[in-house]
This record gives C-alpha cells, sequence and structure tokens, in this order.
C-alpha cells in the first residue's frame, strides 16, 4: 500500500515585476494558506517520508512554509523541473521514477497538471464526494491524499487510487475563501 499527497502551489502574486512565469512568488495570502494546510498535515498525523516538487519559485516557496508548520522540514525535496506546468501523463512519469523506496510520497507542483493527474488516478463515482470537489477546481494551497494498492510506484497507473483526505484553506479558515482561486 502506498500514498501519494498532492499539494498545489499557494496563491502567487500576480502583481510581482517577474520576468518569467517561473519566478513568481506566492502572495501573504498564499503564505496563511500553506501554513494552514501544513498544519493540519501535522494535526492528521498523516506521515509523508518523500517529496517530489517542481522548482519553481512559489513551489519552493509553499514548501519553506507548509514544511515546518506540517513538521516535514526535515525531508529535502527532490526538485525535478519536469513537474513545472506538466501534463498529468509527465506527472506520472515523474512519480514512478523518482517515488524511489518511499511508502508515502507527497508531490508540489501546479494546475492544471495536478488536478488532471487526481481525475486520472481515482476512478470516476457517483458517490466520491472528494473527487467531485476535484473536478470542480483544485485550488491553491490544497491538498489531497490518494491510496493506491500497489507495491511500487513503477505500478502506478490511471484509475487504481482511493481518495481518503481533501482539504482547502478555506475549509480551515473561512476568511481565505476567495470569489476566485
Amino acid at each position: 500500500m502506498k500514498s501519494l499527497t498532492i499539494l498545489r502551489h499557494a496563491k502567487s502574486g500576480w502583481d510581482a515585476a517577474v520576468e518569467r512565469d517561473f519566478d513568481r512568488p506566492i502572495n501573504v495570502r498564499g503564505q496563511r494558506g500553506a501554513e494552514l494546510v501544513g498544519q493540519w498535515l501535522k494535526r492528521q498525523k498523516l506521515p509523508v517520508d518523500h517529496i517530489l516538487a517542481s522548482p519553481a519559485v512559489r513551489v519552493t516557496q509553499t514548501l519553506d512554509i507548509f514544511q515546518p508548520a506540517a513538521d516535514l522540514d526535515h525531508l529535502e525535496p527532490h526538485w525535478d523541473r519536469r513537474i513545472y506546468l506538466a501534463s498529468a501523463a509527465t506527472l506520472i512519469d515523474v512519480i514512478r521514477e523518482g517515488g524511489r523506496d518511499a511508502t508515502h510520497l507527497l508531490i508540489s507542483g501546479h494546475n492544471p497538471g495536478l488536478e488532471d493527474l487526481i481525475l486520472m488516478l481515482v476512478p470516476e463515482s457517483a458517490d466520491d464526494e472528494l473527487r467531485a470537489k476535484v473536478d470542480q477546481k483544485l485550488p491553491t494551497s490544497a491538498l489531497a491524499r490518494l491510496e493506491l494498492d500497489i507495491d511500487d510506484w513503477h505500478a502506478l497507473d490511471t484509475g487504481i487510487a482511493r481518495f481518503t483526505q481533501f482539504i482547502r484553506p478555506r475549509d480551515l479558515d473561512p476568511a481565505l475563501s476567495p470569489a476566485i482561486d
């Protein structure tokens, strides 16, 4: 049994003067969302033993806040540029290759790839409320936890995951519930 935790980067600052999208930082609301979701993960006592992450500034800044809040600052993320704006198919390849011996893997990156990844891994079901929420939108700083009946990450395939947890910053602090994420 493996678990896959999927963390979208925190809300970024579109007003930041950067030359490349890759360098866009998170904003104050994003900082709060990353911290709250990290604290939530710690309270839930959900283990993580390996992190794969996009090296984009908004992901590195998200993890700089999320990891200490989640009590995961002892883990050094494996930065993989392929995660930056990757498709779900590319993310599956990254997980298969980068999951290593991890039992509880966390991947942090960007939409639409992460949202599509969840929808590819978790089969449609009329009574799956968590999948339905993601089907509407995977907002910034949202965290999804999936379980997979596999022994090796190389066996990761579409339609084999079960949703176990889903949390958004707005679920923890209604003040973070924007009109648009």
